[in-house]
């Protein structure tokens, strides 16, 4: 395999098993694609007509590498030749990406994973980067494959946070007129306990979910096991090289197999919510059995949401970032 980053046991386990004697579309070169965004840079992940999309610009930037065949097939339907990219998990408009992951494949043979990298980094410099490219069997799926999901919540807590968000984030945080909920009004001691009762746990989160499908809205596929839920006070500093004074922040680092729609966003909010009223640490536990989701808060805002990495092996907890 060619590539800027060493498979993984489970990815080289679909390389041997994938390789024997088969044909047709095991054919195809399939890519993994990991990469970072600037949420505020783009309006989400999902392609949409006269958006500015994360899928959309990097899709454009695929289509030199589709192979004769599709290309033959959108020009007749006259479509622009644009690859198609496959992803761990949409994002919506706001929401930044660390380590996000996608796929790619085509019949080509000539395409090298350095060829990909170098287009999509050209596409919009400071938006969006590739951090890594490489060739993977065609049984890698970046949603399917993934074991778990881990984002992190940034909630400034003092008025430092125009220094490191900028007026506009800021004030959409801090003063969101739905939230409702100062910094100084709860403990986030307190938000930890609450959200650390998720912790080891299967269960319903539909409750906590938001424009989500009739067929997503019950059963097994409302089910989420969170492997970590943690919050904690830090301080951050602006990448600005001027700044001389950090901000301090609440993180909240959620570690879950999957999220449903604004599951963490409302996690969050609920979570400061109930903080804040000094209910007690079963408060999210008791929420599940709600009839209706008006129970928990509305969700908070995209800005201060990070989907940090997507994990294709078993979970280990010394990877994230709090700890006991």
């Amino acid at each position: 395999m060619n590539g800027d980053e060493p498979l993984t046991s489970s990815e080289k386990q679909m390389v041997v098993k994938s390789s024997k004697g088969r044909g047709g579309r095991w054919e195809r070169a399939n890519f993994k694609i990991v990469l970072s965004y600037h949420g505020g840079s783009f309006d989400g992940w999902q392609k949409q007509p006269d958006l500015n999309t994360v899928q959309g610009l990097v899709e454009k930037h695929l289509g030199q590498f589709v192979d004769e065949r599709k290309a033959k097939q959108l020009q007749d339907r006259s479509l622009p030749i644009e690859g198609c990219a496959t992803v761990a998990g949409r994002t919506d408009k706001g929401v930044t990406a660390l380590q996000q992951v996608c796929s790619f494949y085509t019949w080509r043979k000539d395409v090298q994973p350095s060829d990909i990298k170098d287009s999509i980094n050209e596409a919009a410099p400071d938006k969006i980067k590739s951090l890594v490219v490489s060739e993977v069997s065609r049984e890698f799926h970046p949603n399917f494959s993934a074991k778990w999901r881990r984002y992190l919540y940034i909630f400034p807590l003092d008025e430092d946070a125009k220094s490191m968000l900028g007026d506009e984030q800021s004030s959409t945080i801090l003063e969101n007129p739905e939230y409702n909920v100062a910094p100084q009004s709860f403990d986030v001691a307190k938000v930890d306990k609450i959200i650390r009762q998720l912790e080891g746990k299967m269960l319903s989160y539909k409750i906590f979910a938001r424009d989500t499908q009739a067929s997503r809205s019950a059963g097994p596929a409302t089910e989420c096991f969170m492997f970590h839920s943690r919050a904690a006070v830090t301080k951050l500093c602006s990448a600005d090289e001027n700044c001389k004074e950090a901000t301090k922040v609440m993180c909240v680092e959620l570690v879950a197999n999957r999220f449903l729609r604004k599951m963490v966003r409302v996690l969050v909010a609920t979570a400061i919510r109930e903080a804040a009223a000094g209910a007690d640490e079963d408060a999210l536990l008791n929420l599940m059995e709600a009839t209706c989701r008006r129970a928990t808060a509305p969700p908070a805002p995209a800005e201060g949401l990070c989907l940090v990495d997507v994990g294709y092996e078993d979970f280990n907890e010394q990877r994230c970032f709090i700890v006991d």
